[in-house]
């Protein structure tokens, strides 16, 4: 009989193996993602420093007016353009994505697309 994986543990420990080879820097920031049950949550985040240098989620004021009566999935590509506009304002057009332990489909994919139709390259 096996053992019940609690899936909050397994995306903590694939997180850390994805962690071990992002690396996000001045000159290409991570853009990492968190996404809960109801909303989703994207930083570019400089490791080196340590600093958040801007960030986007569906509890903005700018995504939360649009997102009204749509998809979860259409409020991440909401999310997504949010961010690399915000990231392409403070000068940063190249980041390393960290899919934060999530497989790349369905809202986290949704926010990747977005940022990149936005501008961003990663």
């Amino acid at each position: 009989m096996m053992a019940r994986v609690e899936p909050r543990l397994a995306r903590k420990r694939r997180h850390t193996r994805v962690r071990a080879k992002v690396v996000g820097t001045a000159s290409r920031p991570r853009l990492c993602v968190f996404r809960s049950l109801n909303h989703i949550y994207a930083q570019v985040i400089d490791d080196a420093k340590g600093n958040t240098l801007t960030f986007a989620s569906t509890l903005d004021a700018e995504v939360k007016a649009e997102a009204q009566g749509k998809t979860k999935t259409n409020r991440a590509e909401l999310v997504g353009s949010l961010v690399a506009r915000r990231a392409l304002s403070k000068g940063i057009n190249e980041v390393v994505f960290d899919r934060g332990g999530y497989k790349y489909q369905g809202r986290v994919k949704a926010l990747a697309e977005a940022a990149r139709q936005a501008g961003l390259k990663f």
